[in-house]
C-alpha cells in the first residue's frame, strides 16, 4: 500500500456538510500515518516470511515452530493487504483530554512505537462497543466510519457528555447501526463488526470457564456474538491458544457454514476450526435423516451411547484356561493369570485397537522371559510370531474392531442389541433393526463417535508395524553400507569410524521421514467449542462435542423457540442432564434484524406452541406490510422484486419446485435456519406441518426477512 495523497474520505454530495476540515482534519493526519506504516510493515513482513520460508525446516519441534512463524506471518500479511485503510473502525475521545483512540482490526503501531490502532479485543478498546448514555465509560464522543472502496464514505458521532457536543456531525447515537440495518444483503454475512452493540459486546468479552449460554430470539445477533467471540477469546485467553487445543466453531448445516465463512478472517483469526457434527465422522457425508422419527428418538438418548461400552467388553475375552505355546526349541505354559497380567499393560481409558498391540508386546515377553536363557530373545521372539495357535488365540481374546462394524451390528443383529440395551423393549429392539448394517442415519453419527473413540483406528496398529518394518529395513540398509565402507577404510580412523556409533545412524535414519496418516484436525481435544443453534442438539449428539473438550469450556448459543423438537426445560436443565454444571446464563432480547411489521405476524405463531418464548423486540419498522397472495404469483413476485432491487438476495421457503436464479435461492426451513435475505417468500407455510415442529418451522422462515415478507397460500 501506498502513502495516502488525497483524502480518505469520500462523502457523497448530500453529505458535504461532513466533509468540513474542522470535522476530519484529525482523522486524514492518522489516516496518512497508518498508510504510510502499513506499505512498510507489508514490506517487511514480505521479507520475514519469504525468509521463514527458505529456513531450513528441521525435525520436531524446530519444524512445527518453523510452520507456525509461517502460519502467524502468513495471516499478517492476508490481514493487511485485506482491507487497508478500513482496518480502522472508528475512534473515541475520553473525558480526560488525551489523544483521541483509534480501534482497528488488528493493533498498529508505527515504526517509533506511537499507537496507531488499539486491536478491538483489547482491554483499551472496550468503551468503543461497551458505552451508553447510562454508562459512558469515561467517553465524551464517539465515531464510527463506513468504508466503501478503501474510503469513509460516512461517518457519525455518537455524543455522551455536554463536552463531546462541540466539533461533531451528526449526534444521532443509533444512526450509524440503524443505518446499516436497512442495507441489502448478499450470500455472504455482512461485516458488522463496527456496529456492534453494548448488549451484545458484553457477551463476546465474558469469561471463558464452564459453559456461556447465550439465548436470544431471531434477529438478536446471536451468530455474531458467536463468531466474534470466537476471536475475542483466542486473542484475550492464552489458555485457549492454537497450541493448546484452539476454538472448535460448530454450525447447523452447510449453508449456514458458507454464509458465515469470510467474518471470522475479517476480523484476523484464521485459526478456527469450523464444521458441522455432520463434518466430525466421514460417515456424515451421506448419513441420511431417520425416516422413522420414533427411531431417531431412541438413537437420540445418552443411554444408546452407553450400549457401546458392552458392545467392546463383549469381545474383550482372554482365555479362562491356559495353553502351551510351542517354539523352535521348547514348550512354554501360558496360564489365564499372564492374560491378565498382559491385560493390564494398556493404560486404563486406552482405545480398543491401540490397547491390543501393548497387550500382545506383554504377551510376548511374558514368553521370551520363560525361555531358556541359551536361545537369543530375538530368535524366540521370532519364532512366536510365527505361532498360528498363539495369534488364532490371541486375534479371538482380543480382535481388531472396526467402528462400523460394531455399530452395523447393533441394528442386524437383535441378540446383541438386547445385551447391550437391556433397557429397551422387544419392540423397540425389533423397531431398530434394519438390513443394510450401514446404512447410515444422522442419527447412527453420535453412536459412530462414541465407537471410534472407544476403539481408536483398526487401521493404525498395521501401520504401525508397517513403518516399524520401514525403519528397520532402512537400518538394515545403512548398516551394509557402514559395514562396506569401514571395510574399505585403510586404517579404520577418523570420521569414517563415526558411522559405527549407534547416535550417527538414529539421525541419518529420520524416523519422521516415514510417511504417516494425517491427523484428524476435528478429532480434538480442543480448549474451547462454540455452538451455535444448539437448541436442536440431541443428548447423544452432546456426547460427541464433550468427548472434543475435556475443559468443558463451551460458548452455547441458541433459541428455546427455534427447537423443532421442542424444548420445555431450561437451559441449566438441558445441559445439566449432559454433564455440563458450570452455566452462565446471558439473554438477548433486541431483534436488529427483523423488522416490527413481521414480528408482529410471527409472534402469535410461536406463542402458540411456547407462551413463554424469547420473542425479542424490533427497534425498527420496515414500512413494508406482510404481503399475502396465492402461489400462482410466485413468479411474478420473484420477477419484479429482481427487476425494482439491483442488489440483495431473496429465499423461496416452501416450494421444493422452485428453481433458484442468482440473488434468488430455495430452501427448506430448516436449512433457512440461521441465515437472512431482503425478501423472503413462504409457500403454503401450514405445509410445513402441525404441532410444535411445524410451529417453529413457519416462525424460523418468516423471520429470516429482513426486508420484506410474502405469504402465499
Amino acid at each position: 500500500m501506498s502513502p495516502v495523497t488525497t483524502s480518505a474520505f469520500d462523502l457523497p454530495e448530500r453529505l458535504s456538510r461532513k466533509a468540513d476540515p474542522a470535522l476530519i482534519a484529525d482523522d486524514e493526519r492518522r489516516f496518512a500515518a497508518i498508510a504510510e506504516s502499513m506499505a512498510a510493515s507489508i514490506a517487511d513482513l514480505s521479507d520475514r516470511l519469504d525468509a521463514a520460508r527458505k529456513a531450513p525446516g528441521g525435525r520436531g519441534r524446530q519444524a512445527m515452530d518453523r510452520d507456525l512463524e509461517v502460519h502467524r506471518l502468513s495471516g499478517r500479511l492476508r490481514a493487511l493487504r485485506r482491507f487497508g485503510l478500513d482496518l480502522c473502525l472508528g475512534r473515541m475521545v475520553a473525558a480526560d483530554g488525551a489523544e483521541p483512540v483509534y480501534v482497528g482490526r488488528l493493533g498498529f503501531t508505527d515504526a517509533s512505537g506511537r499507537r496507531l490502532l488499539v486491536d478491538w479485543r483489547s482491554p483499551a478498546a472496550e468503551p468503543f462497543f461497551g458505552a451508553t448514555h447510562a454508562n459512558p465509560m469515561g467517553l465524551v464522543s464517539r465515531r464510527r466510519y463506513r468504508w466503501a472502496r478503501g474510503r469513509v464514505s460516512d461517518y457519525w458521532d455518537e455524543v455522551f457528555t455536554p463536552e463531546g457536543m462541540t466539533g461533531h456531525a451528526a449526534l444521532d447515537d443509533q444512526s450509524a447501526f440503524i443505518a446499516s440495518l436497512g442495507a441489502g444483503r448478499s450470500g455472504r454475512m455482512r461485516d458488522v463488526l463496527g456496529t456492534i452493540q453494548a448488549d451484545q459486546d458484553a457477551i463476546i468479552r465474558a469469561g471463558s470457564g464452564g459453559a456461556l449460554v447465550v439465548d436470544g430470539g431471531p434477529g438478536t445477533g446471536k451468530t455474531v456474538v458467536a463468531l466474534h467471540r470466537s476471536a475475542y477469546l483466542l486473542y484475550s485467553d492464552p489458555r485457549l491458544g492454537h497450541r493448546r487445543g484452539g476454538v472448535l466453531f460448530v454450525g447447523p448445516h452447510q449453508p449456514y457454514l458458507a454464509y458465515v465463512a469470510d467474518v471470522l478472517p475479517s476480523l484476523g483469526e484464521e485459526g478456527v476450526r469450523t464444521c458441522t457434527l455432520r463434518d466430525l465422522l466421514p460417515e456424515g457425508a451421506t448419513a441420511e435423516v431417520e425416516a422413522d422419527p420414533e427411531v431417531a428418538r431412541l438413537k437420540s438418548s445418552a443411554d444408546m451411547v452407553e450400549a457401546i461400552e458392552p458392545a467392546v467388553r463383549f469381545y474383550e475375552n482372554p482365555p479362562a484356561e491356559g495353553m502351551t505355546v510351542k517354539t523352535d526349541w521348547s514348550e512354554v505354559w501360558l496360564g489365564p493369570e499372564d492374560w491378565a497380567e498382559a491385560c493390564q499393560a494398556a493404560e486404563p481409558g486406552t482405545p480398543h485397537n491401540e490397547a491390543r498391540d501393548k497387550i500382545w508386546e506383554e504377551l510376548l515377553a511374558i514368553l521370551v522371559d520363560r525361555h531358556d536363557d541359551e536361545v537369543p530373545a530375538e530368535l524366540v521372539r521370532r519364532s512366536l510370531l510365527r505361532n498360528r495357535a498363539l495369534i488364532t488365540t490371541f486375534n479371538r481374546a482380543w480382535p481388531v474392531i472396526d467402528p462400523a462394524d460394531l455399530v452395523g451390528d447393533l441394528w442386524t443383529v437383535p441378540a446383541y442389541l438386547r445385551m447391550c440395551a437391556p433397557w429397551l423393549s422387544p419392540d423397540e429392539v425389533r423397531r431398530l433393526r434394519r438390513a443394510d448394517a450401514q446404512a447410515w442415519t444422522v442419527s447412527d453419527l453420535p453412536l459412530l463417535d462414541a465407537a471410534r473413540l472407544r476403539l481408536g483406528d483398526p487401521e493404525e496398529s498395521r501401520r504401525r508395524r508397517r513403518r516399524a518394518a520401514d525403519v528397520a529395513a532402512r537400518r538394515e540398509h545403512l548398516a551394509k553400507v557402514i559395514e562396506d565402507t569401514l571395510a574399505a577404510d585403510d586404517d579404520g580412523e577418523g570420521a569414517v569410524t563415526m558411522l559405527s556409533g549407534q547416535d550417527l545412524q538414529d539421525a541419518l535414519i529420520e524416523e519422521d521421514a516415514v510417511p504417516r496418516t494425517e491427523a484428524d484436525l476435528l478429532a480434538g481435544p480442543f480448549a474451547h467449542v462454540v455452538v451455535d443453534e444448539a437448541q436442536e442438539l440431541t443428548d447423544a449428539e452432546w456426547r460427541m462435542l464433550l468427548a472434543r473438550c475435556p475443559s468443558r469450556s463451551f460458548t452455547i448459543v441458541g433459541d428455546r423457540a427455534q427447537a423443532r423438537r421442542g424444548f420445555t426445560e431450561s437451559w441449566r436443565e438441558r445441559l445439566g442432564r449432559i454433564g455440563l454444571d458450570r452455566v452462565e446464563l446471558a439473554s438477548l432480547s433486541v431483534n436488529y434484524r427483523t423488522p416490527e411489521e413481521i414480528m408482529t405476524v410471527a409472534e402469535p405463531v410461536i406463542r402458540a406452541v411456547l407462551p413463554d418464548a424469547n420473542v425479542p423486540t424490533s427497534i425498527r419498522r420496515g414500512g413494508v406490510p406482510v404481503g399475502h397472495g396465492s402461489a400462482a404469483e410466485l413468479g411474478s413476485i420473484i420477477d419484479g422484486w429482481l427487476a425494482e432491487h439491483a442488489e440483495g438476495v431473496a429465499c423461496v421457503i416452501g416450494d421444493p419446485a422452485f428453481r433458484p436464479v442468482p440473488r434468488v435461492r430455495s430452501l427448506t426451513p430448516e436449512l433457512a435456519k440461521g441465515l437472512e435475505f431482503d425478501l423472503v417468500v413462504l409457500v403454503d407455510p401450514e405445509r410445513f406441518g402441525e404441532g410444535v415442529e411445524g410451529a417453529v418451522d413457519r416462525y424460523v422462515a418468516m423471520t429470516r426477512a429482513t426486508g420484506r415478507l410474502v405469504i402465499l397460500t
